[in-house]
């Protein structure tokens, strides 16, 4: 019990810890970038850990994470080599230290919201565990919700943070179109394999509360983009006018606006809904989308 309370608590400092990130980005000029994206990034991956403990067991999370951070590392360094599958482009030195051109920092976001995508979208679908629903509906779900996230936040981490740098432009904001059906591809494919090994495990044991701090986890991290329409969310005298490398000129507050439209009208009704879910599942007494096999056993 005690082990739990303390688990509990943990998850719920992770929120407050990066939900006060997301606030430090409307002062961009008076904290150093570094750490507002080390507060990013590392609060939801040890979230992703810890919550991944209670609902996957340790050796479910190990296998999920290692997914995560191979397939992604693996096709984020084939693009940076090839172009492919997210087009061509470079990191700069934003994110702090990199292995073979690739920021560490990166590969623990992938984590982070990576895992939070997975189970709202467990909740969303709602499936019996292990059924074909749950196995395949589930990876697609989850990987439209990671590239909802990047769809919304990729101009502005290329413009506004100048993380990285696409070579040759691209048609939404600098960005080419190709990047979002690379972050599909990517995360479809690593959902996928993990969904067919989950869907032979036994169902997650997950209290509803807990299922409940990771659907607030994503939501804060959908609500942070709106913080993009404080004045201050950007440094004194940025441009009103952007290019990027292909010559297109955009609006600054178009690429902004585009950003808020992704965040209200994909990201947050995906966190409503998977609210809502698991609220019933707690009101229930259930422990997941669905009753656990154990409790199955148990009543029969």
């Amino acid at each position: 019990m005690k082990e739990g309370r303390a688990a509990r608590h943990a998850l719920v400092s992770l929120i407050l810890i990066y939900a006060v990130a997301r606030v430090l980005q409307i002062f961009p000029t008076k904290i150093p970038t570094l750490p507002i994206v080390l507060l990013h990034v590392v609060p939801p991956a040890i979230f992703a850990w810890i919550h991944g403990r209670s609902t996957l067991g340790t050796r479910g999370i190990l296998i999920f994470m290692a997914l995560c951070l191979g397939t992604g590392s693996f096709f984020e360094s084939l693009s940076l080599r090839v172009g492919f599958p997210f087009g061509r482009y470079m990191f700069t030195g934003v994110m702090g230290p990199k292995v073979i051109q690739l920021p560490v920092l990166l590969a623990l976001a992938w984590v982070g919201v990576g895992y939070l995508a997975w189970v709202l979208a467990r909740l969303i679908v709602g499936a019996e565990h292990g059924s074909r629903r749950e196995r395949f509906l589930v990876p697609s779900i989850a990987a439209v919700l990671m590239g909802s996230w990047d769809l919304a936040m990729d101009p502005v981490w290329t413009n506004i943070d100048r993380a990285w740098i696409w070579f040759d432009g691209g048609g939404y904001f600098g960005v080419p179109f190709s990047n979002y059906f690379g972050w599909l591809l990517t995360a479809w494919i690593f959902y996928q394999a993990f969904g067919l090994w989950a869907g032979g495990q036994p169902e997650s044991t997950a209290t509803p509360a807990w299922n409940r701090l990771a659907v607030l986890m994503f939501g804060v991290t959908a609500a942070g983009n709106l913080l993009l329409a404080v004045p201050s969310a950007l440094p004194a005298g940025y441009p009103k006018t952007i290019t990027d490398a292909a010559g297109r000129h955009w609006l600054t507050s178009d690429l902004i606006g585009a950003c808020i439209l992704i965040t209200v009208f994909i990201m947050l009704p995906f966190v409503v809904i998977a609210w809502n879910r698991a609220a019933s599942d707690a009101g229930l007494g259930r422990e997941s989308p669905t009753r656990s096999s154990a409790d199955a056993m148990r009543a029969g």
